[in-house]
Formats: C-alpha cells, sequence, structure tokens
C-alpha cells in the first residue's frame, strides 16, 4: 500500500513538476517580452551612482524594470520637492482647484506614481516566475526521491 501511495505520488509530482517550470519560464518570457514591446531604456547620462551600469540599457528584466521605477521615482520626488500625489491631490483640495501649477504637479505626480506601480508589476511578475520555475525544480526532485524509495520498498 505504502509503495503504490509513493508510486503515485511521485508520478503526480513528476508530471506537475515540469508544468510549473514551463508556466515559470513562460510568465518570465512574457514579462520580457512586454518590457521590450515598451521600448523602454535608460538614458545615457545623468543615472544615480547606483544605477549607472544601466546607461542606455533596454528594459527588458523585471530586475531593470525596478531599477527604472527608482529612477522614476527620484524624478517624481525631485518635480514634486518629495511630496506624494496623494498630499499634492490634498492641497489641490485645499485651494479650490485653481492653480494650474499645482494641478501639473498633480499629474506629473500621479503620472509618475502610475507608471513605477507598473513597472514594479512587472518585476513582482518576474520574481513570481522565477519562485515558480525553483519550485517546479523542487518538486521534480521530491518526486524523484518518492519513485526511488517506492522502488525500494518491498
Amino acid at each position: 500500500m505504502i509503495t503504490l501511495l509513493l508510486t503515485l505520488t511521485s508520478v503526480l509530482l513528476l508530471v506537475a513538476g515540469p508544468v510549473m517550470i514551463a508556466q515559470g519560464l513562460l510568465g518570465r518570457r512574457s514579462v520580457a517580452q512586454e518590457l521590450t514591446s515598451q521600448r523602454i531604456a535608460f538614458p545615457a547620462t545623468g543615472l544615480p551612482a547606483p544605477l549607472a551600469r544601466y546607461a542606455r540599457a533596454p528594459v527588458r528584466t523585471g530586475v531593470q524594470a525596478r531599477a527604472y521605477s527608482q529612477l522614476i521615482a527620484d524624478h517624481v520626488a525631485r518635480a514634486t520637492g518629495g511630496r506624494t500625489y496623494a498630499e499634492i491631490a490634498e492641497e489641490c483640495l485645499d485651494t479650490g482647484r485653481g492653480d494650474e501649477r499645482l494641478d501639473r504637479l498633480r499629474q506629473t505626480a500621479f503620472m509618475g506614481e502610475t507608471l513605477r506601480g507598473a513597472l514594479l508589476g512587472a518585476y513582482q511578475a518576474w520574481q513570481v516566475s522565477i519562485l515558480v520555475t525553483g519550485l517546479g525544480a523542487l518538486v521534480v526532485l521530491i518526486g524523484a526521491v518518492f519513485l526511488v524509495l517506492a522502488a525500494h520498498l518491498p
């Protein structure tokens, strides 16, 4: 009975593992394709020191998307004096929405934070695809161990 359960479990794991690996790799490729289609590239100059290695590089990976989102965050912080969209929107409401400069600043903050959020979403999807691929490999390994154990039981 134990041999049968181990064998069935190993077969299930040996089928599920490669499916997980394939889905993880497909997810990673999908994120890369989407980022590539956006034609985002780091500027050649003016990057902060931690991002200097990305000069002129196109954004094609989740890690690069995260780095570019940091660049956007820096630009938005400089443009808004460190204020967030929510803070600027509240100021707009308090002043009665008549200040064009404040309205433009609110729009800048909104667009910057929205773009940053989309890039961070791509980074998170990239990380999840790595996790799924790794877990798929682990599931295959466990399935193989169970199969070996089942073969060596009386």
